[in-house]
């Protein structure tokens, strides 16, 4: 009997000890998931596949029960249920620490499943993982695009130029190919902030950049270097003619005045061409020659006006 009772016991431990491995293997695996997460939102992994990582570990938590993810855009990401049957069906919101949610994150259960705190751990921990994931993808493109794109214009700025010209150049170079440049430099500018301050001033250059904008081609890129000077990357068209085209055309969308805020702002601009390889192989050589032909373009229309 003795014997008998130990043995009862000594399984009763074992069983125990076997639970106990268990749930300690459960942890690490859950916490496994959940650094590897993390690291990847610290990382450059696209959101995409983040969420569908964070549906996968929120399945884990929940037995293998299929989980998905509804961002705001209408997409659904992860293991998508859209005919769930009879299981039970919870979707929590991806709250933001500020503003509307960002999106769902939901899970089609077994229907003899009772809610317990698994599953309310599970969906906390889930979904605190999508909304840093989210708002550290948003953050990152916010950022990249204020270093890349003029605040106040919406057009690229002089950093995203250099970036796009450098790669232009050492494209041209492989294939033998050319481009242009043109420079635009906007004549009078101090004269209107000066005239009708600078609130004006800004919305003639936000106004200037969406008609410079309107006659250049897709591929093309408007880039503003500063204050009032722009240029323009022109692309596929390896003839000065045609660059000299859509200069023209730039030069004529300062033809029609400009209202703002009651105000009539005529305005006008000086315009420089600099081809690649003709004037420049370098982005400061095509810069400089491009500015130097506006520079030159400007006294000639002044000593035509004296």
């Amino acid at each position: 009997m003795l014997q008998r009772k130990v043995e009862r016991q000594s399984k009763i431990l074992a069983r125990q000890s076997e639970a106990e491995a268990a749930l300690a293997r459960y942890n690490a695996e859950i916490e496994q998931r959940r650094s590897r997460v993390l690291e990847d939102i610290n990382g450059s992994r696209p959101l995409g596949e983040l969420l569908e990582e964070i549906t996968e570990l929120v399945s884990f938590r929940l037995r293998g029960a299929p989980c998905w993810c509804e961002v705001n855009d209408g997409t659904a990401l992860g293991c998508y249920q859209s005919n769930i049957g009879g299981r039970r069906l919870v979707r929590e919101e991806i709250l933001a620490r500020s503003g509307p949610p960002l999106g769902t994150l939901c899970a089609a259960l077994e229907p003899e499943t009772a809610p317990d705190s698994e599953e309310e751990q599970a969906f906390l921990q889930g979904t605190r993982l999508a909304t840093l994931a989210i708002e550290t993808r948003r953050a990152f493109s916010d950022l990249v695009h204020r270093s890349e794109f003029d605040q106040l214009t919406e057009v690229h700025n002089r950093f995203s130029l250099d970036k796009q010209l450098d790669a232009v150049i050492a494209r041209a170079k492989k294939h033998a190919e050319a481009f242009g440049l043109i420079y635009v430099d906007l004549d009078e500018f101090k004269q209107v902030n000066d005239a009708y301050g600078h609130r004006v001033g800004d919305m003639y250059l936000q106004e200037v950049c969406a008609r410079m904008k309107h006659q250049l081609r897709s591929g093309d890129v408007l880039a503003r270097l500063g204050g009032d000077e722009f240029a323009a990357l022109i692309l596929g068209t390896p003839d000065r003619s045609g660059v000299e085209e859509i200069a023209s055309r730039l030069e004529r969308c300062f033809n029609d005045p400009f209202h703002l805020e009651g105000y009539v702002v005529r305005g006008s601009a000086s315009l420089g061409i600099a081809m690649y390889p003709e004037d420049g192989t370098t982005r400061e050589s095509l810069l400089t020659a491009a500015d130097a032909a506006m520079y030159v373009a400007k006294h000639t229309a002044r000593a035509k006006e004296v």
